[in-house]
């Protein structure tokens, strides 16, 4: 009864409408930039407090910061799954809320810890929300750049071998695989990387992090990690505290300079602290 109670809350949620016409891609290889931006999921508590930032285009800004500080928020209020309660956010000197929700969609390629896989094949996966025809050469090329062409070809169906409800039939590092392999065939220009090689053995992480590298090259990236170690070599590093932006860096910068990022890498990267 509470589920179907749950369903039917659902069921009477007004469908998301854009009317703006907008086109992304007359924007795109611009910067990211939050201006002012705060924002709460209800009047009780405020999640993310008058934040500015610079996201350079083309570049890797990763993110960290205790467990509730808002990371996955900013990347939803970035997918526009929320009303901004103040600021903007813009792309070069343009309102994000200005484009058309497919439009600005249609150019986030979003790869999270879980890797989301559903029942049917390898091949429905990889093309998973796709509106446009992709040749199978295509598909295979961005499996191979995801390094999972080298078990889907051992596979008994290869490309069109069935994966089981959620991907059950596959590891977590073949899951990570396939949807990276699905982020590359969508070509996207933002691409948010939520723990994507968290939960993985040491073999499997070292694939999906090549994987990783193939996606990111050339596009504006920006990375949830609580591994200081998968980040360390971003362009910039993005230290978020209780809902405030409060250092931002190179690796090297913020561990002269900020105390919670040099405690939090005393605690990770003894290796890096000497380097």
């Amino acid at each position: 009864m509470g589920a179907t109670d749950r369903i039917q809350q659902i069921l009477k949620i007004n469908c998301e409408k854009s009317e703006k016409s907008n086109q992304v891609e007359n924007h795109l290889y611009q910067s990211i930039i939050f201006q002012n931006v705060s924002f709460s999921y209800s009047d009780e508590e405020q999640i993310l407090k008058d934040n500015n930032l610079h996201i350079p285009a083309g570049k890797t800004t990763a993110i960290v910061g205790p467990s509730g500080s808002g990371k996955t928020t900013l990347f939803s209020l970035l997918e526009q799954f929320y009303p901004i309660d103040k600021g903007d956010i813009l792309l070069g000197n343009q309102n994000i809320s200005d484009f058309s929700l497919a439009s600005w969609r249609s150019n986030i390629g979003y790869v999270s810890q879980e890797s989301p896989i559903m029942s049917g094949t390898i091949l429905d996966n990889i093309t998973y929300g796709l509106n446009k025809d992709i040749s199978i050469q295509q598909i295979e090329k961005a499996a191979a750049q995801a390094n999972a062409m080298e078990f889907i070809t051992r596979l008994p169906n290869g490309i069109n071998t069935e994966v089981g409800e959620r991907g059950i039939m596959l590891s977590g590092g073949k899951r990570h695989r396939i949807a990276i392999a699905r982020a590359l065939i969508r070509n996207p220009q933002i691409l948010l990387l939520d723990e994507a090689t968290s939960n993985l053995d040491g073999g499997s992480e070292r694939l999906v992090q090549e994987a990783l590298e193939h996606l990111m090259k050339g596009r504006t990236t920006l990375i949830i990690a609580h591994r200081l170690s998968t980040v360390i070599n971003a362009d910039q590093i993005v230290v978020l505290e209780d809902g405030e932006i409060t250092g931002v860096g190179t690796h090297q910068e913020l561990l002269a300079e900020h105390v919670l990022y040099h405690k939090l890498a005393g605690q990770q990267l003894q290796n890096h602290l000497v380097s």
